[in-house]
């Protein structure tokens, strides 16, 4: 059975940066056995209940501006999974979710960021499933198990958003600048509640976790941590290191 992951995806220039994080996801793809489709958990996609993608072929989005043209030139057209949207979506509604399905988004660069880097022929049919950041952390959790059942059927769960994720704080003049202290202290203890599978401490980190708020001033770049949480089991991290200083670009399987 496939794990679930969580992976941080930095900005959009991953791809191109020579940093650990970009070597790490290279290699990351070929770690597992080959999913027949990739369901994306992706935090710039933000909606109000959860919505599923259910095109038959994706196209690539390019949500971001001011970065170099080559960027903009790339594309990860990957086959759609609408059997795996239906599936999903039933999942979901078995859980009491309400489900919004979405026939024309294409994959932000939440989802294709790593996916190109792990699966760089875009041969392995993918979609995504979006958060709800005015939603609470343990309905996240709960949206990772809704989902859970599609990693015993060939379906690799993959959330991406950022470890810690705040834009104001980065030290945008060195990409390896030394990580602050708040930053780790934050780092630290939210290991050790994935690490001891602490549920109450997940779904109430905003308050019990030092520097929380400084972590994620908003919340949709972590609850893309919660939703593989609670999809998968025994927690393992597979990857740390920062970028531009408090950009925590760690990655988890949980099996």
């Amino acid at each position: 059975m496939l794990p679930a992951l969580f992976v941080s995806h930095g900005a959009p220039t991953l791809p191109f940066d020579d940093v650990p994080a970009r070597d790490f996801l290279r290699a990351l793809g070929g770690a597992f056995e080959k999913p027949k489709a990739v369901l994306c958990v992706s935090a710039h996609w933000d909606t109000d209940v959860p919505a599923l993608t259910t095109t038959a072929a994706n196209t690539t989005i390019h949500d971001f501006y001011g970065f170099p043209d080559a960027l903009y030139r790339l594309r990860y057209d990957a086959p759609g999974a609408p059997d795996v949207a239906a599936r999903a979506a039933g999942l979901l509604k078995d859980a009491g979710q309400t489900v919004a399905p979405d026939s024309s988004r294409g994959l932000d660069h939440g989802a294709w960021v790593p996916l190109l880097l792990m699966y760089p022929k875009a041969d392995i049919p993918a979609l995504q499933v979006s958060v709800q950041s005015t939603a609470s952390p343990a309905h996240h959790i709960a949206l990772g198990r809704a989902l859970a059942p599609l990693r015993e059927e060939g379906v690799l769960i993959l959330a991406s958003g950022g470890y810690v994720h705040n834009l104001r704080q980065l030290d945008r003049h060195d990409m390896g600048a030394p990580e602050p202290a708040w930053s780790a202290a934050f780092g630290d203890w939210m290991h050790d509640a994935l690490i001891a599978r602490r549920d109450d401490d997940l779904a109430n980190y905003r308050s019990r976790a030092p520097e929380a708020v400084r972590a994620h001033p908003s919340e949709e770049h972590f609850m893309p941590l919660l939703v593989a949480y609670g999809a998968g089991g025994a927690s393992k991290r597979l990857h740390k290191s920062t970028t531009f200083g408090s950009l925590r670009m760690d990655a988890y399987a949980f099996a």
